[in-house]
């Protein structure tokens, strides 16, 4: 058995649930509209430039969690499944995910985006196991901090380490698929690194060491 690892915004998905999401609190009143989303829209560009400050963007990204119980957040994030999330799966993500099935791999994803967000997804995709980054929660509620280290560059090879001190999983023979320049640790660290629907600079980056570099979208 191998490990079959996946990013998930714009690698299995056509689009990041993390921006997602901001837009539907916005769409939904939740936040005020222009300055939320001019913030999420500006984080979104740190991100793909790479230069993005992780706690910086999780100050403001969790905070709207703050305001409601987990009942009303599981009300929100149902609608935002159906809504939002439903439209940017792919037919060809989800075959990679069955061939790898298939062969009897072990499917994680690992995702910079939180596991509120991130965990009922990975749960429609039918995947094994999830690293995200961790919301703080106390008393049954999110404090808006964040728990631990966050998924996110190097912070995404430290979280995997960890999770595999405590599975029975190693590197050998390993994949990992992603899209994002921001995963160059982790894809540097696997046996079967695989640009994905790649940023320009992952793309270049994967050329030049003569990784595979595939397209899910159709």
């Amino acid at each position: 058995m191998s490990l079959a690892i996946f990013d998930l915004d714009n690698t299995l998905l056509n689009g990041d649930s993390d921006h997602a999401w901001g837009e539907y609190l916005v769409q939904k009143g939740i936040v005020e509209e222009a300055w939320y989303r001019r913030q999420n829209d500006h984080f979104y560009e740190l991100y793909k430039q790479g230069k993005l400050d992780i706690m910086e963007y999780l100050e403001f990204a969790l905070q709207p969690l703050t305001r409601f119980d987990m009942a009303q957040l599981k009300q929100m994030h149902d609608e935002f499944m159906d809504q939002v999330i439903h439209p940017m799966r792919l037919p060809k993500a989800e075959a990679l995910l069955n061939k790898h099935r298939d062969q009897g791999d072990y499917l994680l994803i690992i995702t910079a985006t939180n596991r509120f967000i991130t965990g009922p997804i990975a749960h429609a995709l039918g995947v094994d196991d999830i690293i995200a980054t961790d919301a703080e929660i106390i008393n049954n509620r999110y404090s808006g901090k964040t728990s631990g280290i966050p998924c996110f560059q190097d912070g995404k090879v430290t979280r995997l380490q960890r999770w595999l001190e405590s599975n029975q999983h190693n590197l050998a023979g390993s994949y990992f698929y992603s899209d994002s320049i921001n995963d160059l640790p982790l894809l540097k660290a696997v046996t079967h690194p695989v640009a994905v629907d790649a940023d320009e600079r992952l793309l270049a980056e994967a050329k030049m060491r003569g990784w595979p570099c595939i397209s899910l979208r159709d």
